[in-house]
């Protein structure tokens, strides 16, 4: 046997090694919890937390998680480890838990005067503040505890990511480019997984960060699009109202731009014709959600927004099969 297929059997058994005892573990950890008798009180409490985390509302996990595959995905030079599979994808639903406990903090006052958000646990005091900040801060903490398993370089940006993130929900107050630093906050993990995976970061990551900023800055308008009435009577700003009546036109130039950016980001790693089969399809879903909120009805661009999810899962579809067929 060659010494480069014992090297891939050795790979592949520490994988199966690797998620066998991942999976273990998690089956532990859930016997654990199933074995715990909680009081009513703290029931309540976990079920009002779990609403701060927006653990019923996946989407933003999603929104998150996908950009974040297809960097760890474009990084490796085959399949990415297992271990970052999983660091990765844990570490995207804490930060994103964090990100809306601190973001209803933040907007615990506003909050009351949304349509859409006036029954939040903070909006109705049904959480302390004290709560929400502790709770951050668990959330923010362990998902650092994750990035320490990386290298160095990846620890150091996870820093600035969770500073990025903090900040955000307070950017709604001074710039009407809040959606910017939304989108500078879920392409952090862009750099961190190439940095994870080869200790580098190249320049085509960088171009992959800046793609999916515009992908975000256009799928956040049309959530703020909801929104718009009442974010102009509560003083909140957005791109949704900065574009007055030229929004979803514009949107449409912003989402032209990130399909060009990705066709780029194929040229740059000489991706094949699954990738753009992905793409074409991602386009395909693009020009459906613009038509469907032609007409800017609140209902419908939210369902436009949410659609969003399956652009990235298309994408991400189009990079594994490029790389691995």
């Amino acid at each position: 046997m060659s010494e480069k297929r014992k090297l891939t059997r050795r790979k592949r058994t520490t994988k199966i090694t690797f998620w066998g005892t991942f999976v273990e573990i998690v089956k532990d950890i859930v016997r654990l919890v199933a074995s715990i008798e909680l009081s009513p009180w703290w029931r309540r409490r976990l079920k009002l937390y779990g609403q701060l985390m927006r653990i019923e509302k996946p989407v933003g996990v999603l929104l998150l998680l996908w950009p974040t595959l297809w960097a760890l995905w474009l990084a490796a030079e085959d399949t990415p480890r297992l271990s970052l599979i999983v660091i990765f994808s844990v570490g995207v639903f804490l930060t994103r838990s964090a990100g809306c406990v601190i973001n209803d903090f933040a907007d615990r006052k506003l909050d009351g005067k949304v349509e859409r958000t006036k029954l939040r646990p903070l909006a109705t005091q049904s959480v302390t503040e004290k709560e929400a900040l502790i709770l951050f801060v668990v959330l923010s903490l362990t998902a650092f505890v994750l990035v320490l398993f990386l290298n160095r370089l990846t620890v150091f940006l996870s820093v600035i990511a969770i500073g990025i993130a903090t900040a955000y929900p307070f950017m709604k107050r001074v710039t009407y480019f809040p959606q910017i630093v939304l989108g500078a906050a879920f392409s952090m993990a862009i750099p961190m997984a190439f940095a994870a995976t080869n200790n580098e970061i190249p320049l085509t990551a960088w171009l992959l960060f800046t793609v999916n900023l515009l992908w975000v800055l256009a799928y956040d308008t049309l959530y703020g699009m909801v929104d718009k009435r009442d974010d102009i009577k509560a003083g909140i700003k957005s791109t949704a109202i900065l574009f007055g009546e030229a929004d979803l036109q514009i949107v449409a130039i912003i989402q032209g731009f990130f399909i060009f950016g990705m066709l780029l980001v194929g040229a740059r790693f000489n991706l094949d014709g699954w990738y753009y089969l992905g793409i074409l399809a991602a386009t395909g879903l693009i020009t459906w959600q613009l038509y469907y909120c032609r007409k800017k009805e609140r209902e419908k661009c939210f369902t436009a927004f949410l659609n969003n999810n399956w652009v990235g899962l298309s994408i991400f579809v189009g990079i594994v099969l490029a790389k691995s067929l």
